[in-house]
């Protein structure tokens, strides 16, 4: 019942309202006018021609003869955009121009460090290798110490030629004659040239200048060079006394010819090689301050520094000695040795080494020959200790 009911009110409102709402059709004929359109249409266009207003008065107001542009300056020179990109593109030029010129500033500083870097080390290279006046000093003090080696062992050859032949009692030598005329060679030496106050009062001789000087150690150990021949004369006549004053005389003719002679001259030989190496040591002490060899201005000065007397000519001890001073005391030699560069120090201790390697050689060879001398004196000792117990009979070799 009631479904009926909804179905027959819906269909009567349907009725209803197309007949109340539904369009009256028209025909194709008929002038139909859009009014709300044209409306909205009229309405756009006034707002479009107020939006155009608007902006042809902002665009005047911006331009070169507007207000704004007024206060910007002249048009003469181009519109304020043509201005303001001109001024940009300057600032900008600007601005790589002054970039260019900072690199051109830092390059030039770079290339001026770099120059004062090279120059600063081709100085250090030119001072490396520049020979120093300490440097030359060394390589002349080295050159006086091995021409004065040399210099010596000829002076000590010489000495130990005449005091072997004389110790031998060679011929022509006053103990060849025999011993009374090898003392009284002896003292006559003596007497002429070192006589004492003492001797000239007995009227032996006449007071010498040097008196006694044949006697005293001094005469042998001075400052390093001989006085001259005469301090060299001087000092091998004190090893004279000191070793073998007096040489027995020589075994001649039937004295080495029969049995009991050529054991004497066994003995001798014996006697004479002891003697000459006792002599070879002290000859050696004189030769090496026998004045041999020039010294130098600079070695002078380092005499001079030290106190002594500078001599033109000095002996190899005075060379080694002024070299080894002058590195230990010298004031001058300090004061340049502080204002060294290190490539010179390095050649100033490389000279050092040497020097350090030739005095141990130097040493060495004393030590052999102190060594040989004591050698000999445990021999000589050994000898005079060796005495039988008994006397033996002579065996028979027969047997």
């Amino acid at each position: 019942m009631n479904k009926k009911k909804l179905l027959t009110s819906a269909a009567a409102g349907a009725m209803l309202g197309a007949l109340v709402f539904g369009s009256t059709p028209a025909l194709s004929q008929m002038f139909v006018v859009d009014w709300a359109s044209i409306a909205v249409q009229n309405a756009l266009k006034v707002l479009q021609d107020q939006i155009s207003n608007t902006l042809t008065s902002i665009s005047g107001q911006l331009g070169l003869s507007g207000p704004i542009g007024s206060l910007l300056g002249s048009s003469e020179n181009g519109t304020v955009t043509q201005l303001l990109q001109q001024g940009f593109t300057q600032e900008a030029n600007y601005a790589k121009a002054s970039v260019d010129a900072q690199q051109q500033i830092v390059d030039g500083a770079l290339i001026s460090h770099t120059r004062v870097l090279r120059d600063f080390r081709n100085s250090q290279i030119g001072v490396e290798h520049t020979t120093s006046p300490v440097h030359c000093q060394a390589l002349d003090n080295g050159q006086a110490v091995t021409v004065g080696a040399g210099q010596s062992w000829k002076v000590a050859q010489s000495i130990e030629d005449v005091g072997d032949q004389r110790g031998e009692a060679a011929n022509g030598q006053p103990a060849y004659v025999g011993r009374a005329q090898a003392v009284a060679a002896i003292s006559q030496l003596h007497f002429a040239r070192y006589c004492s106050a003492t001797e000239a009062a007995a009227g032996l001789c006449t007071a010498s200048s040097t008196q006694n000087a044949d006697q005293r150690a001094s005469t042998l150990f001075g400052t390093g060079t001989l006085s001259g021949q005469d301090g060299v004369t001087a000092a091998n006549d004190f090893v004279t006394n000191a070793i073998q004053p007096i040489v027995p005389a020589a075994l001649r003719a039937e004295q080495l010819t029969s049995e009991i002679g050529r054991e004497a001259a066994t003995k001798r030989r014996e006697y004479n090689a002891r003697m000459s190496l006792a002599r070879n040591v002290l000859d050696y002490a004189v030769a090496v301050q026998s004045p041999s060899v020039p010294l130098s201005t600079a070695q002078k000065q380092q005499m001079q520094n030290e106190g002594l007397t500078p001599i033109d000519t000095g002996s190899w001890l005075q060379a080694l000695m002024l070299d080894a001073n002058r590195r230990y005391s010298d004031v001058d030699w300090a004061a340049q040795l502080q204002a060294m560069p290190p490539a010179s120090v390095a050649r100033e201790i490389a000279h050092e080494l040497a020097a350090t390697n030739y005095l141990l050689t130097q040493l060495y060879r004393v030590s052999l020959l102190n060594a040989s001398a004591n050698a000999t004196h445990l021999a000589a000792t050994t000898e005079a200790n060796f005495v039988p117990t008994v006397q033996l009979p002579t065996p028979n070799m027969s047997n």
